[in-house]
This record gives C-alpha cells, sequence and structure tokens, in this order.
C-alpha cells in the first residue's frame, strides 16, 4: 500500500530539479526575451553620446536579434550565446550604443553556466575574452586593451554566479533524490510487511482449520461408527468420548483463531495471547490420540534447554501440527505416529513419522502427500510447512519411507532466526 505524496513537497522537488538542455520553449522565455528588447530599447534611447552613436537600421535588427534569441537560451544555452556574440560582435564594431548590448549577453552567459558542464562554461568565457583581445589587439587598438580586460570582469563574474546557482541546484536536486528514494524503500518494506503478513495469517488459518477440521471429522465418524454398528448395544461412553473430543477441539481451535486474528485489529497488538510453541506440542500429541490415532511424542530436554525464539518455537508446533494432521487424515485413525524434536548442533531437528496405516493407506497418503509438494490438488500442507521452515532460516524434508510403508517429515530450524526474516506476529510499520 502506497502512502499519498504531499503535493507541495512534489511541486518543490520538480522546482528544484536542474533544467536540463533541450527543454521547449516556454511562454515565460518568449516574455524574457521581449522583456530584454524593450530594455535595450530604452538603453539606446537613454544613452548619453559617449557611449556610441544612434544605430542604423543594422544596428536596429542585429541589437534585436541578440535579444529575440534569449527565447532558445534553455533549450540550447551554448548556440544562444554563440549567436548573440555573432550579433553584437559586428554591432561593437560599427560603435554603435554599447551598453545597450550588455543585458542580452549577461544573461546568455548565465544561462550558460547554470545549464553546464563547467568546462564549456569556462572554455567559452575564455574564447570570448581571447578573440575580444584578438580582434582589438590587430585593429590597432591596443591601448584600449586594458579598459576591455577590466570591463570584461562582469562577464566572469556572471558565469561565476551562474556556475554557483548549478551547484547549488545539483546539491538541492541531490538531496530530494534522496528522499524521494527513502520514502521509496519505506513504502516498499512497509508493502513487503504486509504481504509478509498475510503470508503468515494464511498460514495460521491453514493450519489450524485443517487440523480442527480433520480431527472434528475423525471423530464424527468414530461416533457414527458407533451409532449405527449395533444399536441395540449402544456404546454410550465411546460416543460421549467422540462428541467431548469435538468439543474440546472446537473450543481449541476458536481460542487460537481469535490469537491469530488478533493482529488485524489496531491497537490490540499487546494484549495478544503468546505464539505457540514446544509447551504446545503435548496438546496436539493428546487431540490426536482422542481422534483415534496412536502418538508417540518425544520432546528432549536438549530442545527446552535450547530456549528456541517464539518463531522458531510456534514454526515448530505448526509443522508438527500440520504433519499430524496430514497423517490422520490420508493414513486414517488407525495410524502410528512418532514425534521427535531435539536439539541437534545448535538447532531445532523435528521429525514425525508415520507407519501408514496398513498399505492401501500408505499407498493413498503417499500419492496425496506427493500432490501436495507438487502443487496438486492434494492442498497446501506441504507447501506450508516448507513455508514455515523458511520463514525462521530453516530447512524442510518430506518423503515417503520407502521401501517401508508410511511418510516421513524432518525439519532443521535455527534457534534464533535471522534478522532479514519476518518472525511471525511482527509487528507491522
Amino acid at each position: 500500500m502506497r502512502m499519498p505524496r504531499d503535493p507541495v513537497n512534489t511541486i518543490v522537488a520538480r522546482s528544484l530539479r536542474p533544467r536540463q538542455p533541450g527543454a521547449p520553449v516556454t511562454r515565460r522565455d518568449v516574455l524574457l526575451a521581449l522583456a530584454v528588447c524593450a530594455v535595450q530599447t530604452v538603453l539606446v534611447l537613454a544613452a548619453p553620446p559617449t557611449d556610441g552613436r544612434f544605430p542604423t537600421p543594422l544596428g536596429w535588427a542585429l541589437l534585436t536579434c541578440s535579444g529575440a534569441l534569449l527565447a532558445v537560451r534553455r533549450r540550447a544555452p551554448w548556440l544562444t550565446v554563440l549567436g548573440i556574440m555573432l550579433c553584437i560582435g559586428p554591432y561593437h564594431a560599427q560603435d554603435y550604443v554599447h551598453t545597450a548590448a550588455v543585458p542580452g549577453a549577461l544573461i546568455a552567459l548565465y544561462s550558460m553556466a547554470v545549464a553546464g558542464p563547467p568546462l564549456r562554461s569556462f572554455a567559452t568565457l575564455g574564447g570570448i575574452v581571447g578573440v575580444m583581445a584578438t580582434i582589438m589587439g590587430t585593429a590597432g587598438r591596443t591601448h584600449e586593451l586594458s579598459e576591455m580586460l577590466r570591463s570584461s570582469g562582469w562577464i566572469v563574474v556572471c558565469v561565476l554566479f551562474g556556475e554557483t546557482v548549478r551547484i547549488h541546484r545539483n546539491y538541492l536536486a541531490a538531496v530530494v533524490e534522496r528522499a524521494e528514494r527513502a520514502e521509496r524503500t519505506r513504502e516498499e518494506e512497509a508493502a513487503r510487511r504486509v504481504a509478509q503478513e498475510r503470508l503468515r495469517i494464511a498460514r495460521d488459518l491453514h493450519d489450524l482449520l485443517a487440523h480442527s477440521i480433520t480431527l472434528i471429522g475423525v471423530q464424527t465418524s468414530v461416533a457414527a461408527h458407533v451409532l449405527m454398528a449395533d444399536p441395540d448395544r449402544l456404546d454410550r461412553q465411546a460416543v460421549a468420548k467422540s462428541l467431548e473430543g469435538i468439543s474440546e477441539t472446537c473450543r481449541g481451535a476458536r481460542a487460537e483463531l481469535r490469537t491469530t486474528l488478533e493482529v488485524l485489529r489496531a491497537g490490540d497488538a499487546d494484549g495478544m495471547e503468546p505464539l505457540p510453541g514446544l509447551s504446545g506440542l503435548p496438546d496436539l500429541a493428546r487431540a490426536a490420540c482422542d481422534a483415534g490415532a496412536h502418538v508417540e511424542l518425544s520432546v528432549h530436554d536438549s530442545a527446552h534447554a535450547l530456549a528456541p525464539a517464539p518463531a522458531v518455537g510456534a514454526a515448530a508446533y505448526r509443522i508438527v501440527q500440520e504433519a499430524l494432521t496430514n497423517a490422520v487424515r490420508h493414513a486414517g485413525a488407525s495410524v502410528c505416529v512418532r514425534a521427535v524434536v531435539e536439539a541437534v548442533g545448535g538447532a531445532l531437528r523435528v521429525s514425525v513419522v508415520d507407519d501408514g496405516g496398513g498399505d492401501a493407506a500408505a499407498a493413498t497418503g503417499e500419492a496425496t502427500a506427493g500432490e501436495e509438494a507438487a502443487g496438486g490438488p492434494g492442498g497446501f500442507g506441504i507447501a506450508g510447512m516448507r513455508e514455515r521452515a523458511r520463514s525462521v532460516g530453516g530447512s524442510l524434508e518430506v518423503g515417503s519411507r520407502a521401501p517401508r510403508p508410511g511418510f516421513a517429515v524432518t525439519a532443521l530450524l535455527p534457534a534464533r532466526p535471522s534478522s532479514s526474516v519476518a518472525a511471525p506476529g511482527e509487528a507491522l510499520p
């Protein structure tokens, strides 16, 4: 989800970006050229006789052309300077009013320096001064050379001022670009965190609903079988046990579903219950046993001594939960499952192995698990377990126990997830 940008900041950012050569001619450029032409006309009319003689029609044409060329100063800054120099060179050579030609030349030099690059600007400046000195020297006006060099200081100041403005604009543009890049990075990080949180919630809902619905289905089938097998000798205790198991499964599922969906409520993250972990594995085994399966759970002391991070404990819990669900679903309620959780080399090793519940059931279970692993119609159980393991930087291996019947799930989870992996339940920005 992208946050709306501030329109004021957008306008400021656009205004601070350096203007690149090739920009189209705008109305502002045309108005500036007209204004310079008007100023040049006023300077001609107000100039004293000592500043030069009154322009002839040719002089007016050269002067007007030098001002009109400013309309393309942003589109072609260096060519604008060259064109103005070609106009005011003959203009000064005819000794017309000299002051009138100064504004257009200074503005053109300033625009060229602002556009950059600096090497071109200073090379052009040196070329203009050198050509002026050469012309005056060959024309026998060496006595005016010192005055010309002194007055050319205004040209140097104008170019230096334009270069300063260019550097300042580039600096501000770089600052704005870094700020925009940081904003985009924050937005992308927020979107990535939201996507990770949605995936985590989807995994939690899948694990919770698949496990609970599978156990409820098995317990319901047991109760239905007891009721229909011999109605005259109804085993009320067996029926009551199955119904009590269904009720207990529903209560647990409702509580865990409330905890899972708590992250969707704003402001309630602090009141969330702890993530499921190794301490919740006996409840999973007990629920599977109530459904008719035979579960042997072994949580070694080394696993508790390892003190895995909450995210790792939650991943181990979900992997065992999904493995038990798949075993009961595909191999039947009579399946025998052995689950072992232990510490191996500073990591948590989770192993869940079932006997297939019989050859036919084993074959069906292996085929369905193969479909799940391939992303087929079997479901998303194995894919979800892989995502669980990868979410904390671990790995998962699944497969049949050929030539023996049954299926095996083995996960190796680090005690602490890497910092680049978002832990389940991590608060969103």
